[in-house]
C-alpha cells in the first residue's frame, strides 16, 4: 500500500497524541493571553515549540469549533483594519476543565519521569 507499516503507525500515533495535546495547549494559551485569534495561536505554538508542534490551519480551526461546541471557549468577532477577525477566549467552564487536564498532565509527566525521565531530560 502507501508507506511502510512503521510510517503508517507513527503517523496515526502522532495524530492521536497531538489531538488531545493541542486542546490542552490552546486552552492554556487562552488562559494566559485572555483573547487570541487563530493565527496568533498558531504563531505562539510555533514559537514555543521551535516550529515542531504546530497544527495545520484546518486542524486548529476544527479544534476551536469543537472547543466552542463544548462551551470551553467562546468566539467574539471584531473588525481589525477593516476586516472581520474572530477572537477566542476561554470560558469559566474551560478554566474548570483546564484545571482537571493540568492534573492529568501532571500524572502523565510523573509517569514519564518514572519510566526514564533522566533519558529525556524530565528530571
Amino acid at each position: 500500500m502507501f508507506g511502510s507499516g512503521r510510517e503508517r503507525a507513527l503517523k496515526k500515533l502522532r495524530k492521536d497524541l497531538r489531538s488531545g495535546l493541542y486542546s490542552y495547549l490552546v486552552l492554556s494559551l487562552l488562559r494566559r493571553h485572555e483573547e487570541m485569534h487563530g493565527y496568533a495561536i498558531r504563531k505562539k505554538l510555533s514559537e514555543l515549540s521551535g516550529g515542531r508542534l504546530v497544527p495545520s490551519e484546518g486542524t486548529l480551526y476544527d479544534l476551536l469549533k469543537s472547543l466552542e461546541r463544548y462551551g470551553l471557549v467562546e468566539g467574539v468577532w471584531a473588525e481589525v483594519s477593516g476586516r472581520p477577525r474572530k477572537y477566542y477566549r476561554i470560558t469559566r467552564l474551560g478554566m474548570e476543565v483546564l484545571e482537571e487536564l493540568e492534573a492529568e498532565v501532571g500524572l502523565i509527566n510523573e509517569t514519564l519521569r518514572a519510566l526514564g525521565g533522566e533519558t529525556y531530560g524530565w528530571d
